[in-house]
């Protein structure tokens, strides 16, 4: 009995160390699909380069200057009641030559029997002719040329023939949240002007500076000088029994300008504009200026009573004006102002005063293309 017990247990414990082993299960092996690579045609779409198109502007404006406040040209040589078409524009022909053009025809409103008042005649062409030669090495100066020539539309047939070159170096000038640089140009120059009489001409050479500033609240400063050392064909006179065959000027103009916005209703806008300043203040190292007193009429030469000949003389000016606009189109807009000029007429050093009032109104039209 004794004995059979003990195989039982011996049998149990062999059984229990049997159920106690881990059961490692047979490895499993799996064959890989072999991988497929499938090439996909990929397109790349580019943008064509652009292609420069012939761009610019166009202005066409009507200019009327009513009846000077108690001014007019019998007795003090101002021009009232005329008119002056306006058209100018400028044509960027290729990324690097503009042409800028304006032709003025003056016309006065006088009957021919107005003995006291007298307008303004005659047609001024002006064209300018802009090449861009682009930076200066790896400067940030732009150098353009510029060529100009005007017609001035007098009776003496008077024309002027410029060239420049013209540096801008409005890159390194104030540019922050105050005051930003549009324009600071350095432009050295030849010119030449002459009349009908083949021995009235005058060499030019010298150098200009333009330079425009905006700044907020709808400011702009606009500050140009000309300095011109002027070598003449005809002698100049100074004096009773002076002459001079060379002489060298001076001209400074400073203009303000503000537009403020008093309305604005979908595409009609009403603004408050203002420009005034020295337009311009020149000096001269000679007294070539030629001055006349007058008595009374100042068709009638003979009744001057006094010449001399002064070395400066400057006009100052406030012009005011409401302008009224309407965008007929993204690229076409009618306007009209309504206004006056402020102004002392052209004044030598010796004599600056009668400011008058003279009213100014202005209707035309500006598109682009």
């Amino acid at each position: 009995m004794k004995k059979s017990l003990l195989l039982v247990s011996a049998f149990l414990a062999v059984a229990a160390m049997a159920q106690a082993k881990e059961i490692v299960p047979a490895p499993v092996v799996t064959e890989e699909a072999p991988v497929q690579v499938v090439e996909k045609e990929v397109i790349v779409y580019r943008d064509k380069p652009e292609v420069f198109r012939p761009n610019g502007y166009v202005n066409l404006h009507y200019k009327y200057y009513g009846d000077a406040e108690e001014l007019n040209y019998k007795n003090d040589g101002k021009n009232n009641n005329y008119g002056r078409v306006e058209l100018k524009g400028k044509i960027n022909m290729t990324e690097n030559q503009a042409l800028e053009y304006r032709i003025r025809d003056y016309n006065s409103w006088n009957s021919t029997g107005n003995d006291e008042d007298k307008g303004m005649n005659g047609t001024e062409a002006r064209f300018r002719y802009f090449y861009n030669h682009g930076n200066l090495g790896d400067s940030k100066v732009n150098l353009t040329s510029r060529i100009h020539y005007q017609d001035n539309g007098q009776d003496d047939d008077s024309q002027e023939l410029q060239y420049q070159a013209r540096f801008n170096f409005a890159d390194y000038m104030f540019n922050n949240d105050f005051v930003k640089t549009t324009d600071f140009v350095v432009a050295p120059k030849y010119g030449y002007t002459w009349a009908a009489n083949n021995d009235d001409y005058d060499n030019q050479l010298g150098v200009d500076l333009y330079t425009m500033h905006e700044f907020p609240l709808g400011f702009s400063f606009e500050f140009n000088v000309y300095a011109t050392q002027h070598f003449y064909g005809k002698d100049q006179k100074t004096g009773t029994n002076s002459t001079v065959d060379d002489n060298f000027g001076v001209d400074v103009e400073a203009y303000l300008y503000n537009t403020t916005n008093l309305y604005s209703n979908g595409k009609l806008n009403v603004d408050f504009y203002f420009e005034g300043g020295f337009d311009p203040y020149s000096w001269n190292s000679e007294n070539v200026l030629k001055r006349e007193y007058k008595i009374n009429n100042l068709n009638d030469k003979e009744l001057a009573y006094k010449t001399s000949y002064e070395d400066s003389k400057y006009r100052l000016y406030a012009w005011p004006q409401i302008i009224t606009s309407y965008n007929v189109t993204d690229s076409f807009k009618t306007y009209v102002s309504l206004g006056a000029e402020y102004t002392n007429g052209y004044k030598y050093e010796s004599d600056a005063q009668d400011w008058r009032w003279q009213p100014v109104a202005v209707v035309g039209f500006t598109t682009t293309f």
